[in-house]
This record gives structure tokens, sequence and C-alpha cells, in this order.
């Protein structure tokens, strides 16, 4: 099992690679075994029309979070990948950032499944959960 220094090292340095997450500024803000809080800022592109939050990107949020949480579970040398995202939207995410944590509640050798809670975050700091998701993600070998 990895511990949780290496687990965080792995999850900051695929969200900071060239790809979505990069892209749209994905930070990790907390890693333990099984859980992952991850935050992203507020640009106008990527609200959509009405200046809320688009729910594609509360979904990538929600994807990128569930399987940086369900990988810290995960023994050094195994990553893991989206089989099935469930997200259901529960308010606008119409705040500063978005704010998703991610807690692994079942991981085997092959298969994991995390529950995901993501949240629109004002600039006073109160937050509005906006958006709940399970996903279940295939463990495999990392490239080396």
């Amino acid at each position: 099992m990895r511990n949780v220094e290496e687990s965080r090292a792995l999850i900051e340095s695929v969200t900071l690679r060239p790809g979505y997450s990069s892209f749209v500024g994905a930070e990790v803000s907390n890693v333990a075994q099984g859980a992952v809080e991850m935050a992203l800022g507020r640009r106008p592109e990527l609200t959509q029309t009405d200046g809320y939050f688009h729910g594609g990107v509360i979904s990538g949020l929600a994807d990128h979070t569930a399987g940086a949480a369900v990988t810290s579970a995960l023994p050094e040398g195994r990553f893991c990948l989206t089989v099935n995202l469930n997200v259901t939207f529960l308010a606008p995410a119409d705040g500063e950032r978005l704010v998703a944590r991610a807690e692994a509640i079942r991981v085997s050798s092959s298969i994991g499944t995390a529950r995901v809670s993501v949240f629109s975050e004002a600039a006073d700091g109160e937050e509005t959960l906006c958006a709940i998701a399970t996903a279940t993600m295939r463990a495999i070998d990392m490239k080396s």
C-alpha cells in the first residue's frame, strides 16, 4: 500500500500533467489514504450561459477526485480508470470555486468504488452541496 506522501505526489503529478485536469486548473487540497479533496477556481471558460459552473466541469472534477481517492487506496504501481460515473446535480454551482471531496468506499485488486460530494464555495467560504456522484474504477498497472 502506498503511504499518504506517495499518494499525494502521484495525484499532484497526474493533476499537473498536460490534459483536462491541468487545463481546467484543478488543484489537490488534501490527500489521505482512500480520501482526496480537490478544488477548481471559477473562470468564465468553465461556466455555462447563466454563469454557473458547467455540469461537464462539475462531472470532470468529481471523476478526477474519485479516481484519485481510489488510486490512493491501491498498492504501489497501480492506478485506476473510470468504468462508470453517475452524477446527480442538486443546486446551481454559482460560487467562486468548486470543492470535491471523494472517499473510496470499496477497493479490491481490480475494481474500486468512490462516493463524491461537490460543493460550490462562495467568496465568504460558505459551501452549498451542488452535486453528488458515485464512480466505479478499474485498477490497472501503471505505465513505466
